[in-house]
């Protein structure tokens, strides 16, 4: 039957059926055809991915995909950039109950403008990103969260090439990376196998509402 008589056919039917049954025909094709695809996909690696962008979930879809790796008894870890010095719902609820299964390691001491000290800041970068080496270099985690890298990739306190060469040559084949935070420079989106931006569309911040446990932090 050639695509002509199946577009007549398709016509026929949608003239004289009902919208449930209309519906039924095209949720079946629409299946036929995710079918097709998904029997292309059969590969498996570890994935380095970056959330990045000016917009919120940077940090919760990061931490979102770290409970998924709970729920299934797959060892993780996260090392916090910057909000090592915060007390994080996410923090409290990994160490507390799955510590077992998720090292959690808070090596920032705040943001930039609180903290005032370059050297300071470039020093707890260094040994944020020493920490991240020794637990991505471990292959019985199957992801390691770098939560705002990216701030200090932006600032420079981390070498943006030793990172992306460390993630393409030392990570075993089979861990995930997930780095987080907005502004992620070009050569790291350019190494990522996955890249979402978060866009700012409305906060509740620039109306005067501030940070709030459960929402931010």
């Amino acid at each position: 039957m050639n695509s002509e008589q199946d577009a007549v056919e398709d016509e026929e039917f949608a003239a004289e059926a009902s919208p449930d049954a209309r519906h039924a025909a095209k949720m079946a094709k629409k299946k036929a055809a995710r079918d097709r695809i998904m029997a292309t996909k059969s590969g498996e690696k570890g994935l380095i991915i970056v959330h990045t962008g000016a917009g919120k979930g940077k940090s919760s879809s990061a931490f979102g995909m770290i409970v998924r790796c709970v729920a299934h008894g797959l060892p993780c870890a996260v090392v916090q950039f910057i909000k090592g010095a915060w007390d994080t719902g996410e923090g409290r609820l990994l160490t507390a109950h799955f510590g077992d299964l998720c090292r959690f390691h808070a090596m920032g001491e705040g943001f930039t403008w609180e903290t005032q000290d370059r050297a300071r800041d470039i020093a707890a970068a260094q040994a944020g990103w020493e920490k991240a080496k020794q637990l991505i270099g471990d292959p019985t985690l199957r992801m390691v969260v770098l939560d705002e890298i990216n701030i200090a990739l932006r600032y420079d306190y981390l070498d943006i090439h030793e990172v992306v060469k460390f993630l393409k040559s030392a990570k075993p084949p089979m861990t995930h990376v997930i780095l987080t935070g907005r502004n992620a420079k070009q050569e790291l989106i350019d190494a990522a196998d996955l890249v979402t931006e978060m866009t700012l569309v409305k906060h509740p911040f620039r109306s005067g509402i501030k940070a709030q446990p459960g929402v931010e932090f």
